[in-house]
């Protein structure tokens, strides 16, 4: 699996849990849903992505 796709599936991940924690915890888990929105959309026009120094 290339790196990429490991990137995209933890962010598919990490939306779906914090939305799953919105909805039977607290709304304040949607924080965590723009912070991955706006790591994806940094990343489109910087080329830097946090996750990816992780994985590496």
């Amino acid at each position: 699996m290339s790196i990429e796709r490991k990137i995209r599936a933890f962010a598919g991940v990490m939306i779906l849990v914090s939305l799953s924690l919105s909805y039977f915890h607290s709304p304040y888990w949607l924080f965590l849903t723009g912070f991955v929105g706006f790591n994806l959309l940094q990343s489109s026009f910087t080329g830097f992505c946090p996750i990816e120094r992780v994985l590496k």
